[in-house]
């Protein structure tokens, strides 16, 4: 596939228009008065360089002018205006962070400045909800922490840190933290808000309401409902769903008590990989930028669930999170010059993940010979050609992603304790947490035409006329992949992390340093799958899928039982030459703890695991400038990084045991002219793989999806009761995978959107996403083009638009 590099007029522009961060990472204490009152005036121009730096500042009212971190912010305004379709969607909009937003709403594989993503999810960094983690690893296998937080009227603002202090301030986010910060009533009044897609299939209303109870209470609710087919038409209702969220602040002479809940239960399609020709353009009957593999036809799957026992299993659940939290937190001024703080939140989290993953396209002839032998036949097993051959050229062989989450959930508590010791910050921090990760995977197989619309079912049949398959199954399991994927987990992970953090300010310079012990055991059993014959029926005869059913070897379970331990360190300096210049270095040691995907290969039989396995560490060094020209603001981090990884990939049946090098220049800015506002950021990464212990051969190749430059643009224009703008998004050319041989094309994408202000605080919006229609592919399974030319690749969405109506009061 031939690259296509960004024309040097767009680097240019991206490069002078970076994006701002108007405002400060996420605040891990409440504001005073006078603070609000500040940050409400001249602290919020620009990218907020006098904004107050809370978190992954190691000195209290400490500006981000003065700190020595990389910090930006999006507010609840900035990411409406990017017309985003997912909340994955909203994190390409962040300096530095590459989000391949091409799953739906969740599942997305998220990396910061050239941290690589060997496997899925995101690994390096941590998504947290109001400063603390929304699951304690954001790579679980069909448990990406993203599944299970979403954006909506509630949120006040998208804070992000990246690399620098992000390594002490919380365990397993040597990358970066991505924290969303919930509204708490600070200003009296809400929001209600009602969307439809113009060109889909989607309703959804947001709302939100908060303020005064009295003089020292206040509170805020709201959330969000939905349904519809959404942006891609699985052929059924596939979003349904809704969260509600609240808080209560009681205010006190010397702080404050916050309580807050959360209930989701959203369902959302999730797209795999889809047949697509390697040169990025739709085979015919499909289109990759629109139809998704879910067909009417398969919505209920059979199998044995995690205790063996015959059962049923809804595709239409989709991506299913079903969470419900409840957390306090607290913040006190002692004696002493003290100060007190705690965060505890308790979650109970389940769901499912139900999706159709296509592990074989080729023709239907070929396919249907190496499962029933030579001269085989194809028919219709569904639909209005049931019984009649199938005579198109291509099929699919399907493996349903079919996950029963059981538990989830997690506990957690940070507490920190501070002093200030003349111009000396220090803060003493114990954070606890545990985290259970039980699911069983139910996986079965299909084989459906290569069709976008409701594709059907096919049956398989030998040469004599005997059935390989019943109506459109091919086997209870996936003997495609060796029977590989009818698991079962039932493990726990508790950390514990004492970290110590100094800060120290006199003239022009400000000094920090941070340090983090992280303590955590790992415990629980494992099973995979074992064969045998069942009547999954009931008919009384074991016909031919039914000789060899997957099922969980519950006699056979695998210990889980080991312990890991690692230092993180972070050491920064900032000298600020004038009011409108400082520079920063920083060097930094974190690690990230490896759970689910150590299971199947690196637990020993005794439940252990090496050290080397068990953690993989990240080493970064950082030199940066925030500098004021007038209207225009610019925040350059030049960066480089050193990650070791050990991962598991369930779609290729891969280990991973590298060392990947990345270094780069990192630069975001503000430029505001009159009634127009530019904001933006481009990050430029050289990344390569300098070791790999079980395939030497991709030694110095530039890793699987990196590409050299990413780059993103936000342009607003006002006037009167109009408001008018695009959003811009887009990388150079990458690879699909590590030997460098498939290359994707770079792509731009541009949002477009309108709001006009109808009558007093009620506003009418157009927002259209990718307005051109244009073809970006962020992954794809395959690292060299089949003999057939059709690989199975996730591109992003096709043009989609929405109109909307919000009424403030």
């Amino acid at each position: 596939m031939k690259a296509t590099y960004l024309k040097p007029s767009c680097l240019a522009l991206a490069i002078s228009l970076a994006l701002s961060s108007n405002a400060l990472l996420a605040q891990d204490s409440e504001p005073a008065p006078e603070q609000v009152a500040a940050e409400d005036s001249s602290a919020n121009s620009g990218l907020g360089f006098e904004r107050i730096l809370v978190t992954g500042a190691l000195s209290r009212n400490q500006t981000v002018m003065q700190s020595s971190v990389s910090v930006s912010t999006l507010t609840f305004e900035d990411i409406d205006a990017s017309a985003p379709r997912s909340t994955a969607e909203v994190f390409r909009m962040l300096p530095g962070v590459r989000s391949e937003a091409s799953g739906g709403e969740g599942n997305a594989n998220i990396a910061v400045r050239g941290l690589p993503v060997a496997a899925g999810g995101a690994k390096f960094l941590t998504l947290q909800e109001d400063g603390l983690p929304v699951l304690q690893f954001g790579d679980i296998a069909f448990g990406n922490a993203d599944i299970f937080v979403r954006s909506d009227a509630t949120l006040a603002r998208l804070d992000v840190i990246r690399g620098g202090s992000a390594s002490t301030a919380a365990s397993n986010s040597p990358g970066a933290i991505i924290n969303f910060i919930s509204k708490t009533g600070e200003h009296q009044g809400g929001s209600l808000a009602i969307s439809s897609g113009l060109n889909y299939d989607q309703f959804r209303t947001d709302f939100e309401f908060g303020g005064d109870i009295n003089s020292d209470m206040r509170f805020h609710f709201g959330g969000f409902v939905r349904q519809g087919e959404g942006v891609r038409d699985p052929g059924y209702q596939g979003e349904r769903g809704y969260q509600l969220k609240g808080n209560i602040t009681k205010e006190f002479n010397t702080g404050y008590v916050r309580v807050y809940a959360k209930h989701l239960n959203d369902r959302v399609t999730s797209f795999m990989p889809m047949p697509m020709l390697a040169d990025g353009s739709s085979v015919p009957g499909y289109n990759a930028q629109r139809d998704t593999l879910q067909s009417a036809y398969l919505t209920q799957t059979v199998r044995l669930n995690g205790d063996n026992q015959i059962s049923r299993g809804d595709v239409r659940d989709g991506m299913n999170p079903q969470v419900n939290s409840i957390g306090v937190e607290a913040q006190f001024d002692l004696d002493g010059n003290w100060t007190l703080e705690n965060r505890f939140r308790i979650s109970d989290v389940s769901g499912n993940f139900n999706t159709l993953f296509p592990a074989e396209v080729d023709s239907a002839q070929s396919i249907a010979n190496s499962i029933a032998g030579d001269n085989a036949s194809v028919v219709y097993a569904v639909g209005p050609k049931a019984g009649q051959a199938y005579t198109a050229a291509n099929a699919i062989r399907i493996h349903t992603f079919d996950v029963e989450i059981h538990d989830f959930g997690s506990m957690v508590n940070d507490l920190k304790l501070s002093r200030r010791f003349g111009d000396i910050d220090m803060t003493f921090g114990y954070y606890m947490a545990d985290q259970t990760i039980s699911m069983s995977w139910l996986w079965n197989a299909y084989l459906m035409a290569l069709k976008g619309d409701n594709a059907e079912l096919l049956d398989v049949f030998a040469a004599d006329g005997s059935a390989f398959s019943a109506q459109g199954q091919l086997a209870y399991g996936v003997p495609f992949w060796g029977n590989c994927c009818q698991r079962n987990y039932d493990t726990q992970y508790s950390t514990k992390a004492p970290y110590v953090n100094v800060g120290w300010a006199f003239g022009d310079w400000s000094l920090d340093a941070s340090i983090r012990r992280d303590i955590g055991k790992a415990n629980g059993n494992y099973a995979g799958a074992v064969q045998s014959s069942r009547d999954m029926n009931g008919d009384g005869i074991i016909s031919q899928i039914e000789q060899s059913v997957s099922a969980i070897d519950l006699a056979n379970p695998q210990l889980v039982n080991y312990s890991w331990g690692y230092n993180s360190y972070s050491a920064g300096a900032n000298y600020q030459f004038n009011r409108d210049w400082a520079m920063f270095g920083r060097i930094s040691k974190g690690a990230r703890a490896n759970a689910d995907r150590l299971l199947f290969g690196k637990v020993n039989s005794d439940g252990s695991v090496a050290r080397e396995d068990a953690i993989d560490e990240v080493k970064q060094y950082e030199i940066g400038s925030k500098s004021r020209h007038g209207n225009l603001n610019l925040f350059a981090t030049l960066f480089f990084a050193e990650t070791e990884e050990q991962n598991f990939e369930a779609t290729t049946q891969r280990f991973f045991d590298r060392v990947y090098k990345a270094k780069g220049i990192e630069l975001e800015s503000s430029y505001r002219i009159g009634d127009l506002d530019f904001r933006g950021s481009v990050t430029l990464t050289d990344a390569e793989i300098s070791k790999d212990a079980l395939n030497p051969a991709v030694v110095g190749n530039t890793p699987r999806r990196q590409a050299d430059v990413i780059y993103s643009l936000l342009a607003r224009y006002t006037q009167d009761s109009a408001q008018f703008g695009v959003s811009i998004i887009g990388t150079s050319a990458s690879y699909a995978q590590d030997n460098n041989d498939l290359k994707f094309s770079g792509y731009t994408q541009i949002n477009a959107f309108t709001n006009y202000h109808l009558a007093e605080n009620l506003t009418l919006s157009l927002n259209v996403n990718n307005l051109f229609d244009t073809i970006g592919i962020t992954e794809a399974e395959q690292g060299s083009v089949p003999a057939n030319g059709i690989i199975t690749a996730r591109t992003i969405n096709g043009r989609t638009a929405s109109v909307g109506l919000r009424y403030q009061f």
